[in-house]
């Protein structure tokens, strides 16, 4: 349709004439048009959002279908296609069901398999450790009997909190993966659990000695002398060895110089043994200048109560 075919005023006219004679340089179209060169960048991008969304739709509607289906074979497949794109959430729901409806058939084995891997990706690694440990007692015989054990004690590696915490997994995933070393004695997997093993015991290690170091600042020191050496006890080659037995002799000092006087003599006696344990270990230390000051003073000590007591 023309502008001269419309019925409009005069002022709206001029404007629309000005606008017509008024091309853009760089567009090369009058500011009337100009908008229409975005109608095909809208357009294509209506239809893509458009495809995307049937695609959706059309994706859920088949997945709930499946969830409803009675073909199990179907249903499987369906399954693991989901598994290996990675769908993990929308993949446990069949396996769940698949795991119960192929109890005792051959199926069992690979449905519970995948069931397992899937809690694992999905990072629930107390049920994963759960599902690998069961699938390696009821299928000893399988394929992937030695990997679903290793897995079980793995994902106790994976759920074993930082020191600060409870470590319960921790102390169980080292159980469990000793367990698989004697069990499988020849796999190619004893090296990497022994790195594991390395990296839980440093954990309980780091968090027996944070625990000791708490009780010294604490000013409790009977309890940080214990478990300064039930720390070198438990792990005589831990990192925390140097310090540790400097600071098991400290405290042992310490004790005495806050102890009754019928206890002082003893305990200075156990602080002079520890003083000598320290530096038969470490004779050059950062710490030997107040080690060696800290045994003058108890000497001095041992000698009063000596001459106290010949007195």
């Amino acid at each position: 349709m023309h502008l001269n075919s419309l019925s409009i005023g005069s002022s709206t006219a001029k404007s629309i004439g000005f606008i017509q004679e008024h091309r853009s340089p760089v567009l090369g179209v009058g500011f009337g048009n100009s908008f229409s060169i975005f109608a095909p960048v809208f357009s294509g991008r209506f239809k893509f959002l458009a495809i995307l969304l049937v695609g959706a739709v059309l994706s859920s509607c088949h997945y709930n279908k499946m969830l409803k289906s009675t073909d199990l074979e179907a249903k499987q497949a369906f399954a693991i296609k989901l598994y290996n794109k990675k769908k993990y959430y929308k993949a446990l729901p069949l396996f769940e069901e698949l795991i119960t409806m192929f109890r005792g058939t051959k199926k069992s084995e690979m449905t519970y398999y995948y069931y397992a891997y899937t809690n694992y990706y999905l990072e629930d690694y107390e049920t994963a450790a759960y599902d690998f440990g069961n699938f390696a007692t009821s299928f000893p015989a399988s394929q992937y009997a030695e990997e679903c054990a290793y897995m079980h004690a793995y994902c106790y590696f994976l759920d074993s909190p930082e020191y600060s915490l409870d470590q319960t997994n921790t102390v169980k995933a080292l159980n469990e993966l000793q367990l698989f070393i004697d069990q499988f004695p020849h796999s190619s997997r004893i090296e990497e659990c022994n790195k594991l093993i390395d990296q839980l015991r440093y954990k309980l290690e780091t968090k027996d000695y944070e625990n000791a170091k708490l009780y010294y600042h604490m000013q409790e020191y009977k309890s940080s002398y214990t478990a300064f050496k039930n720390l070198l006890k438990d792990y005589p080659a831990t990192i925390y060895r140097e310090e540790s037995l400097f600071l098991a002799f400290k405290s042992a000092f310490l004790l005495a110089e806050n102890s009754f006087e019928a206890k002082k003599s003893e305990r200075y006696g156990i602080a002079m043994t520890s003083y000598s344990e320290f530096t038969a270990a470490y004779p050059v230390s950062k710490f030997r200048k107040e080690a060696d000051g800290i045994a003058d003073d108890c000497k001095k000590r041992i000698e009063k109560l000596n001459a106290m007591t010949l007195n």
